[in-house]
Order: C-alpha cells, then structure tokens, then sequence
C-alpha cells in the first residue's frame, strides 16, 4: 500500500485492526501464520460486536469459517453462523418482496432502480447471504411518485411520516420517504432524489439510460449502472461518516469490477462529488485494500478529499450511530464541523441560501393564506428571529 492511501490506524484498538485484515485478506490463514500475534490476547466478544455494528458479520463469517479451527473460538463461530443464517432467511423474504415490488411498478408502467438490498448484494458479493440490508430502496421519477406510493399503501405498506412543507421545499430538502409493512415488517424507502439537498445528481432519465438489469431473482430488476452506484454509495457513505465498515467493503467489492476510471472520473466532478469519491477510494483502499485502478489516482490525491478521509477516521475509531441521538458530546461537535465539511463550495453555497427559503415553522408561526405564501420569502428573516428570540426568552 502506497503513502497516498496512508492512514492513521496506529489508534484503532487491536480488535478492530483485527477485525480490518480479516475482511481485506483472501487467505487469512496464510496471514496469521506470518502474524500469529494478531490473535493473541484478542477480545473476541469485541470483534463480534464490531462485526455487528459495522455490519460486516456475515462477510466476517464467511472468512473465519475457512480459517483453521484453533485460531478462533468455537462460541465466536457458533454466534457468527447463527446471525449469517438469520441474515440469509432476511435476504431471502427481502429478495421475493423486491421481485414483487418490481413487477408491480412495471405493471403500472412505474419506472424504478432499485439502489440497495439484494440486487446490490448480488452484484457487489455474487451471493445474497454476504450483505445485510434492513429495508428496500428504490427511486421513481418524481412525477411517478405519487403513483408509486398509492401502489404500496394498496400493497398494505402504511407511511411512516407526513412531511411538514410549504412551497413545495420537501421536493429538494428530502430525498425519499419511509414505508412499513405490518404484517411482513418490511420496511420500503422510496427515493425521487438519490440524497437530500444541496446533492447536486444525475435526473432519473440520465440514471435510467445507464442502468443495469439483474435477472437472478426470478423477474428483471431494473438498478444503478456501475459508475452511478459508485456516486451513490460514495455520496451516501460521507453523508454518514462511513461510521460502517459495511459501506466500505461496498466500494472495495465495487472496485473489483473495474468501473471505467475516465468515466467515473468525469460523472463525480461533474456532480461535486470529486472530493467524497476521493474519500471512498482513500478509505477503502488504506483500511481494506481495495484495488484503485491508477486512472483514479487523480481523485486521491486531492487534498480536502484525503482531509475528508482523516476526519472520517474518527467515526471509524468508534462505534457511533448517528441514527441514534442524543450523541455523544465529542461526537456532535465533531459531526457539526465535519457535514460541512463534506460539501463543495457550490453545495456549500446552496446549503446557505436553504436557509432563506421558507420552512413549514414559518407558515406555524405566521398563517398566511396560501395565495399569499410567496411573502414567506421577505419575511422569513423576521420569523426566524422571532422564534429564536421567543424561544430564547423562555
């Protein structure tokens, strides 16, 4: 591994360095018999709670179940089978459910790709069983929404929130809305936008164009082509700080089928998205040894793109879920710095003047009739003032 993907891994505990040559090795026993000390004094219900956490537990398995018996305890085994056939049953109920939902979409002439799930474990690991995924995603042209959504609440799925909106904001602010079976207990999220405000993407028609069909679940799924899933998962991946290794082991699996580097190239600089691609490479490569073909090398050596990697290190250092507020203090201060950061200055200059545009808080604390709405935009600084200062005084 060359300095260019140098990172700071002097400051990961033992089990997670572990945890980091297991998923990047091919023959982990030739590994450990050059480095024995690896497995010595390990804490190994830490390295199955990593492997959970990160998400990695059933590609995790499928590495120490080849390896030879004496160098992992029986009960980590043991665990680690149990929880990769529970995710296999998972995969399987996701796969039918996915088949269905696409034949139905098709049925009503509803375009969809679906960005995640089975399809993206099969593409990516050649096997349903070696990715987790809780829920489905697709993305439907957004003039297609509505009908995609009626679709599902006949389908029994029942919506898990109403957006607050006014003017139409929830169009650009979202990216996609939450969807629950009660009987089935799958969850659906249906995308109109690949990520939320200020992501500058590719229109669904670009991503329609592009896209690759799977046919190894029975009926033709429609999903992301190569260098639009590698956009996807890396805008995705910053988005949240890669605080999952599981994202990672994605780009890695993703390089490994050698996307065309002129064209994945122009498709992040021409969305802003140079410096997360960056990351992603940097990360994937320093932490798992993901392969970077050299016409990549230009998004690596960006400076703010191996600043974005550093900082990420933070989140990798630690188990964090940013899912789950209230964080951390240490965490929240790092995680206010570190989404701006994220940004181009373009999208950092979008992200600004979304303050000015009005929010459904403005419509709560002044109701205007809605031929009138258009005044939100004038008054909004006086609003927001208003409830700060409100607020303030309580």
């Amino acid at each position: 591994m060359t300095d260019r993907y140098a990172l700071n891994k002097g400051v990961l505990s033992r089990e997670l360095a572990l945890l980091l040559t297991l998923l990047a090795a091919d023959t982990m026993d030739e590994t450990a018999k050059r480095e024995p000390e690896m497995f010595t004094d390990i804490d190994w219900e830490l390295v199955v709670r990593l492997a959970m956490h990160h998400r990695v537990y059933p590609s995790l398995y499928s590495k120490i179940s080849r390896m030879r018996e004496e160098r992992v305890p029986s009960g980590v085994r043991e665990w680690l089978q149990n929880e990769y056939r529970r995710n296999t049953v998972q995969m399987l109920q996701l796969s039918g459910e996915m088949g269905n939902l696409s034949e139905e979409l098709a049925r009503l002439n509803i375009r969809s790709l679906f960005l995640k799930g089975p399809v993206l474990a099969q593409d990516l690991y050649g096997d349903i069983s070696l990715r987790t995924s809780r829920d489905l995603d697709f993305i439907v042209p957004i003039g297609e929404l509505a009908q995609a959504e009626a679709l599902l609440i006949r389908l029994g799925y029942v919506k898990e929130e109403e957006f607050e909106s006014i003017l139409g904001d929830w169009k650009w602010r979202q990216h996609h809305t939450t969807f629950h079976h009660p009987v089935n207990n799958i969850k659906v999220e249906v995308h109109w936008r690949l990520n939320p405000a200020p992501s500058k993407e590719p229109e669904f028609d670009e991503l329609w164009e592009r896209r690759r069909i799977s046919s190894h679940f029975g009926r033709s799924i429609h999903y992301l082509g190569m260098e639009d899933l590698f956009l996807f998962l890396s805008a995705h991946g910053a988005r949240h700080g890669w605080s999952r290794l599981r994202w990672l082991l994605d780009i890695k699996q993703l390089l490994l089928q050698q996307p065309d580097p002129g064209t994945l190239t122009r498709l992040l600089e021409r969305y802003d998205h140079g410096d997360a691609g960056g990351q992603a490479l940097i990360l994937a490569a320093g932490l798992l040894n993901a392969p970077v073909d050299p016409g990549l090398s230009g998004l690596v050596v960006r400076p703010k793109a191996r600043r974005l990697a550093r900082l990420a290190m933070f989140y990798v250092e630690r188990m964090v879920n940013l899912h789950n507020p209230p964080l951390p203090p240490e965490v929240e201060r790092h995680y206010r710095y570190y989404q701006p950061a994220i940004l181009s200055r373009g999208q950092q200059l979008v992200y600004a003047l979304g303050f000015l545009y009005p929010y459904a808080a403005d419509a709560k604390t002044l109701p205007l009739p809605k031929r009138l709405h258009f005044l939100y935009f004038p008054l909004r600084p006086f609003l927001w003032a208003w409830r700060k200062a409100f607020s303030e005084a309580k």
